[in-house]
């Protein structure tokens, strides 16, 4: 047994073990790219449906076996379609980045985030507070708070800032005369990552019209990951909440603060 072992053991080419550390590599980084969307749902909904297509196949149950087999032979097709926005920001991603440049090749591929640095709590009460004083001015505003999603792809179409979380920082950011007031912020680990970031609207055909492109970007955002938005209306001064595609208007900052404690505490 042991020289079974051995002899099985020195039969494994190095190319082999590259294999599996390459698709290991893919697995990661494809989950990294779905966690906190709400693609990740679908893509363990194909696992489970190709976990049992194995048991199936093992038991010899031929009639069901062979209708799941119907649903792996068109399963790539399928992949394409489902996570085609996914994809699409994976491609970009590749193309826009500098994971292939001198350097930091490795770090791009192999940033498994090991060493990960405790959570910072959420400072809400500045983001309450300077929705609040961008509401009395009539400030269009437009925070992001991440959660599982750290939105990497929608903060680098941003300018990178990375300061912490603070009343001053929000305001001065959506100053009407400042340069970085058009677009949203993006905040994560109690950090403004980036401002003046683009992010999708939503496409639904129903949404009302008297809501402005702010609005439509909340709801699009938070429908495609677990993202949490926050609007300040330039026109009325309302604040606006937006989560999981559902946006609460006339939100008081008594209640905003309500909703976050909720979330983030």
């Amino acid at each position: 047994m042991i020289q079974l072992f051995i002899s099985a053991f020195i039969s494994v080419r190095w190319i082999d073990v590259l294999d599996i550390v390459l698709v290991a590599i893919l697995i990661y980084q494809l989950y990294y790219l779905v966690k906190g969307t709400v693609a990740i749902n679908i893509f363990v909904g194909i696992m489970l449906i190709y976990t049992l297509w194995i048991i199936v196949r093992a038991a010899n149950m031929q009639l069901f076996g062979s209708i799941l087999s119907k649903f792996i032979d068109v399963g790539f097709i399928a992949l394409l379609i489902v996570f085609q926005p996914e994809l699409r920001r994976f491609l970009l991603f590749l193309g826009t980045s500098d994971i292939f440049t001198k350097g930091k090749l490795g770090k791009g591929l192999f940033d498994f985030k090991w060493n990960v640095s405790p959570a910072q709590t959420l400072d809400i009460n500045s983001i309450v507070k300077a929705c609040k004083n961008m509401s009395e001015h009539k400030t269009g505003a437009i925070i992001i708070l991440t959660k599982e999603n750290d939105l990497k792809f929608y903060a680098n179409t941003g300018d990178t800032i990375d300061a912490k979380v603070s009343v001053r920082m929000i305001e001065s950011i959506f100053y009407k005369n400042s340069p970085l007031h058009d677009g949203a912020i993006i905040i994560s680990n109690n950090s403004i990552v980036a401002a003046r970031c683009v992010l999708p609207v939503t496409e639904h055909a129903d949404f009302p019209a008297h809501l402005g492109m702010r609005h439509r970007a909340a709801v699009g955002i938070t429908e495609n990951t677990d993202a949490i938005a926050i609007v300040v209306s330039e026109q009325t001064g309302e604040i606006s909440y937006a989560i999981a595609g559902e946006l609460k208007h006339a939100v008081s900052h008594e209640r905003l603060r309500e909703l976050l404690e909720k979330e983030f505490n």
